[in-house]
């Protein structure tokens, strides 16, 4: 996919110019991090070692205080281009002007074993080459330890710059590489430099490893064999692919995008790349999405395995199978794990960060890890459904965890919890969770009894068959002619399309038909869709229990797109799916939702809405055959 973006076309400003709008950035990394490059050329969000880990760079969640590390070339008359180097997550900023080209490649070095990805460098490069002309660059570096509470000192060095830390950040001590002499800040290094045509420089950024061990330097030449190795093992993973559709390079992106937030070494999938992006401007609904929730993971876990990449899938269920035991009184799993597995995510607020573009509060941890969320147990029956049906059998241990996993749905199913969106106003009885607990029951069943698996197995059908007519009573809102949110309520729910995605019910069953044409009306006549983009619930009414509103939810447009296909509605279908692949941004990337004017909102990118995409594009394909 070769698509550019220009700084012209950024669209919405996120402020007064200090922000980037969020659709301005990429993301690299080495599958134990990630790093957020701007088309200005600038790093702004860097966390080390893991994806959950504290910040290096922060400057997304405040501009002055949060740490950037920038590469650009210096005068006015920029225009400026970034793509990714064709089927990898090698990033490439080109800037233009009167004086010449020059470009900027971001990556972050994997190995060359394509079943051992983790390279030995676990570091940022960036390679900067003069393609025409004559440019003068600059560069600067001032990390922001910690979330930047944190200090450093500086130290200027032979081949590059050393921070090491202080205060909540003693003990960490990170190097800047340069084939270029630096000068030292208030804040970091900076530097000021010429490159003529053909001339390159480079640098790295990375951590020891080791106590008192630094890493070396890299030159110009070690970037460039960097960048050509990992290049090939981006190409060489998503060569296994088996989509062969027509939309592979918005599918490629995708999984490229999912693979970024699974980590290597233990096989969590994280549901963002990053932390308390808002949902509105300005406002407070500003969560931090860094760590794999259940739910997350077992929908990209499909994903994995509709595409063929079933090394993924086996890796996610053994990190799955060690969670099993990890709940508490409220129940057998935890809504959400940091990607090391821990449970440890106590929700604070950060209030020294001014928030992206002044949304505050800046949250850092999850409060809904608290939370009771009875559909977890759908979506991971499911993906295990999956797996022991494409992927290979799972084992009797893991059988016996699963099987004390049903038990306890069963003995919970018909009690309120928090919802699939943790809402924080109180439990209900929310129609999509009574369904997910269905979900549970009967994968739970069909694995059992494919293997012939010890278990009770008419109690879980007798409980299966009441959940379901349960549901299709009090679900139904017969004055609004549509499955609503919970029992007894008149709000609409897109979480209830996911009805048919999970053979609940039939695609055309006429209470369901009812169901999409009321999702489809606009707000302003009872529904959730507004020009194509489809809303989570009633935006803005505050019954999540928080205050404002928020922008529509992509996961839910593309899950409407298949619900539309699996209801024989093609045409509505496709015209759907490919307008919402024009709010991609200029990579093809999605954040979690999309604001009045078209700007991305939310984390970024948002692991939810690749997967939907990947989804909603396969079945689209199935049904329109090879002549569509």
């Amino acid at each position: 996919m070769v698509r550019q973006r220009t700084a012209q076309a950024a669209g919405v400003a996120a402020s007064d110019g200090r922000y980037l709008p969020i659709e301005d950035y990429g993301i690299i990394g080495d599958l134990r991090t990630v790093a957020l490059v701007g088309m200005n050329g600038s790093i702004d969000w860097f966390c080390y070692p893991r994806i959950d880990s504290p910040s290096v760079f922060g400057r997304i969640l405040d501009a002055d205080r949060g740490g950037h590390f920038q590469i650009h070339p210096v005068g006015d008359g920029l225009n400026r281009r970034q793509q990714y180097w064709p089927d990898s997550n090698v990033l490439v900023t080109r800037f233009f002007s009167d004086a010449g080209m020059v470009e900027v490649i971001d990556l972050m070095p994997l190995g060359t074993d394509p079943t051992d990805a983790i390279s030995d460098e676990h570091c940022l490069i960036r390679h900067v080459q003069v393609l025409r002309g004559c440019m003068t660059m600059k560069v600067t570096c001032e990390p922001a330890l910690d979330y930047a509470r944190g200090g450093h000192v500086t130290a200027v060095v032979e081949q590059g710059a050393i921070f090491t830390g202080q205060g909540s950040a003693d003990g960490q001590v990170f190097r800047l590489g340069s084939s270029i002499p630096l000068v030292a800040t208030d804040r970091g290094v900076t530097a000021t430099f010429v490159l003529k045509e053909g001339e390159r420089a480079a640098f790295s950024f990375q951590s020891p490893e080791a106590e008192g061990e630094m890493p070396v330097w890299l030159s110009p030449e070690d970037s460039q064999t960097a960048f050509q190795r990992t290049v090939d093992w981006w190409r060489g993973w998503l060569g296994t692919s088996e989509y062969t559709g027509r939309w592979r390079e918005y599918v490629n992106r995708s999984v490229l995008t999912l693979k970024l937030l699974t980590q290597q070494e233990t096989g969590a999938i994280a549901a963002a790349a990053t932390m308390a992006l808002p949902e509105l401007i300005g406002g407070a609904r500003n969560w931090d999405y860094r760590y794999a929730w259940v739910r997350d993971s077992a929908f990209v876990l499909y994903a994995f395995i509709r595409l063929g990449f079933k090394d993924e899938a086996a890796h996610f269920i053994d990190w799955l199978a060690a969670r099993c035991e990890s709940g508490n009184e409220a129940g057998p799993l935890r809504l959400m794990y940091r990607v090391d597995g821990r449970d440890e995510l106590t929700e604070i607020e950060l209030d020294h960060l001014e928030g992206y573009a002044g949304s505050r509060p800046v949250r850092l941890g999850n409060a809904a890890v608290e939370q009771v969320q009875h559909d977890i147990y759908g979506e991971l029956l499911d993906a295990v459904y999956l797996s022991n049906k494409y992927d290979g059998p799972i084992s009797y241990d893991l059988w016996t965890r699963l099987r004390a996993m049903v038990e306890w749905v069963i003995a919970n199913w018909d009690k309120p919890d928090d919802g699939i969106w943790e809402s924080r106003s109180g439990k209900q009885h929310y129609t999509i969770s009574k369904v997910m607990c269905w979900v549970a029951i009967d994968r739970a069943l069909r694995i059992g009894q494919k293997r012939s698996f010890p278990a009770p197995y008419q109690e879980w059908i007798s409980t299966r068959d009441t959940i379901y007519e349960e549901v299709m009573e009090k679900g139904w809102n017969e004055e609004r002619q549509a499955f609503t949110q919970y029992y007894g309520s008149d709000d609409l729910d897109a979480a209830v399309l996911l009805m048919p995605l999970v053979f609940f019910v039939a695609p055309k069953e006429p209470k369901m038909l009812r169901t999409i044409e009321a999702i489809m009306r606009s707000p302003a006549n009872g529904g959730l869709t507004s020009a194509g983009l489809v809303y989570r619930y009633t935006p803005g009414d505050g019954s999540d229990g928080l205050d404002g509103e928020e922008g529509t939810f992509n996961m839910c447009t593309f899950w409407l797109v298949e619900a539309l296909t699996r209801a024989g509605r093609v045409d509505d279908a496709r015209l759907m799916f490919e307008r919402m692949l024009g709010f991609a941004n200029h990579l093809g990337l999605y954040s979690e939702e999309i604001g009045l004017h078209g700007e991305s909102l939310g984390n970024t990118p948002q692991a939810f809405t690749h997967f939907a995409l990947i989804s909603a594009a396969i079945n689209l394909d199935r049904t329109l055959g090879s002549h569509g």
